[in-house]
């Protein structure tokens, strides 16, 4: 089984799949949008992904992640009933592993309903069998530097930076904002977000 990939991104494809030339071997890996922005990496081209290998009687397929906090959540996705790999993808894409947790930890199932492929059923049993399984998101100790306010700019570039330090790259986040189109200087930051992050899920 392959646990860890660290190599040059060679292809990068809008449905997630991308190659990683280890050594002068290709190999193709699935992953959460986002997750390379989020990924460790050496200088500007390599690249570290914790991987998960999916075996089935006709498929031999690697999932790839940014943390082994996020492959320990995609693990405990896939083994929720009627949770296959690819939703547990576009949920890690939506809701990195300590925001998925932290999700299931207070009950949101609007979070995750707001998810392409899950509906209200199958939010609430992921609430109901992954509370307390999951890696927590972490906590800012008292004392600790308050994030700082967004400098005046544009609320199209605010949303377009809070989407990049989310781990999606410039790309992605431009093309969410772009989609949002006039909206995006009427609607509340917060519903914003949210809403690009539904489009990214579904792309």
């Amino acid at each position: 089984m392959i646990g860890r990939l660290t190599g040059r991104i060679v292809e990068d494809s809008a449905e997630g799949v991308v190659v990683i030339d280890v050594g002068g071997v290709g190999y193709e890996v699935t992953v959460p949008l986002g997750a390379l922005g989020r990924a460790s990496r050496e200088g500007d081209d390599v690249v570290t992904l914790y991987v998960h290998t999916h075996v089935r009687e006709d498929t031999f397929a690697l999932y790839g992640f940014p943390t082994r906090d996020d492959r320990a959540a995609f693990r405990s996705l896939i083994g929720v009933s009627s949770i296959g790999p690819k939703i547990a993808m576009s949920i890690l894409g939506a809701l990195p592993a300590g925001e998925l947790a932290a999700a299931i930890t207070r009950g949101e199932a609007s979070r995750l309903v707001a998810v392409p492929g899950v509906g209200k059923k199958t939010a609430e049993r992921l609430i109901l069998e992954l509370k307390g399984k999951l890696a927590a998101a972490p906590v800012v100790a008292k004392g600790a530097e308050a994030p700082r306010p967004a400098a005046p700019e544009g609320k199209a570039e605010i949303l377009q930076g809070a989407l990049t330090r989310m781990g999606f790259r410039p790309a992605e986040a431009e093309r969410a904002v772009t989609a949002l189109g006039a909206r995006v200087q009427t609607e509340p930051l917060g519903d914003l977000v949210r809403e690009a992050l539904a489009l990214l899920s579904s792309k």
